[in-house]
């Protein structure tokens, strides 16, 4: 019944482009994996650091390594309600959380998706896939590809310089693609309604996180035809009601909410306010994306091409194909 932490552990993953936001690029990414056991199960789960909040997957590593004495005496379950105290949100709580959900499933002989209270299996869902910044050209380019590929819904990360140039070329590549936009916090001090509506006309339907975190109040008097997303500003269940009045949905990552266990609750906490949800990640591995594409059964938006976005994945991962992530083959 004692819980044995086998491993915690940094991993290096390269991406298959680079990939640029507002905030830097990156060539590859190191993510936390954690493994635990117990009666004879392994369970596992992955972190990838956010950067922004100043992790790095070796403190992440290091959270994960302190914590384990703690819970080395309960059973799959209390850990996992130990662990919400324990640590903060995060990659490193997300990797261990998600490890003993894993575990929990095989001791018990269910699916992770039965165990979370889910009414059937995980069938596929469209996903967004990202055109990470570049010039208007590159940006088509990528976008081209990607609807070549079969994607049909596609993200297009944005810096508040030249937006509606960017939009445009990746209209350009991709006729046909539904469009949505990431500002990252970029839109401070711009023009929000009059961008919004610029980028409604050629045909973008939602835009993720414009203003920066704790500037939501900067939305309060915008009328905007689109829906804006919460992202940097909503990580956990008690954000919920501070931003809700200036948001129309909330982006739950695993990530920032420190597992499938806190991101459930921001899911109800949604749920409750009347407020649209979205399912992304981090750049990582289907080891990642699995409890998330749980939890994306109930998302209007999906953006889980985090594996998608890597030179590999891991053996037996997602699979992508027509625009749609599912289940692993096997």
């Amino acid at each position: 019944m004692a819980i044995q932490l086998k491993s915690a552990r940094v991993e290096r993953w390269p991406v298959a482009e680079p990939f640029v936001i507002s905030r830097g690029a990156k060539i590859h990414v190191d993510v936390v994996v954690a493994e635990v056991a117990a009666d004879g199960c392994i369970g596992r789960g992955e972190g990838t650091p956010v950067d922004y909040l100043g992790e790095d997957a070796v403190g992440c590593r290091d959270r994960i390594l302190r914590a384990a004495p703690h819970i080395a005496a309960m059973g799959a379950a209390d850990a996992r309600a130990a662990v919400q105290e324990l640590m903060p949100p995060g990659a490193a709580r997300n990797a261990l959380d998600c490890a003993l959900w894993d575990l929990e499933a095989r001791q018990r002989g269910l699916r992770l998706w039965q165990l979370a209270g889910c009414d059937g299996a995980p069938t596929a869902r469209v996903t967004a896939f990202t055109i990470s910044l570049g010039t208007p050209g590159a940006m088509a380019e990528r976008a081209a590809t990607a609807e070549a590929d079969g994607y049909r819904l596609l993200k297009i990360k944005l810096t508040g310089e030249d937006d509606r140039l960017r939009v445009a070329g990746v209209r350009r590549g991709a006729p046909h693609a539904r469009l949505i936009a990431d500002a990252n916090e970029s839109w401070g001090q711009v023009d929000i309604l009059s961008e919004a509506e610029a980028l409604a006309d050629m045909g973008v339907e939602m835009i993720e996180q414009p203003v920066p975190a704790g500037a939501d109040a900067l939305l309060d008097p915008i009328y905007a035809p689109i829906p804006f997303v919460a992202d940097e500003s909503c990580h956990t269940a008690a954000d919920v009601a501070r931003i809700g009045p200036f948001y129309d949905g909330v982006n739950i990552k695993l990530d920032k909410a420190g597992g499938l266990t806190e991101a459930l609750r921001v899911a109800d906490a949604a749920d409750a306010a009347g407020l649209s949800i979205m399912v992304g990640c981090m750049l990582g591995t289907s080891l990642a994306i699995a409890p998330a594409f749980v939890l994306a059964q109930r998302a209007r938006w999906v953006d889980l091409d985090g594996p998608a976005l890597l030179a590999r994945d891991r053996e037996g991962g997602f699979a992508f194909r027509d625009g749609r992530i599912g289940p692993p083959v096997g």
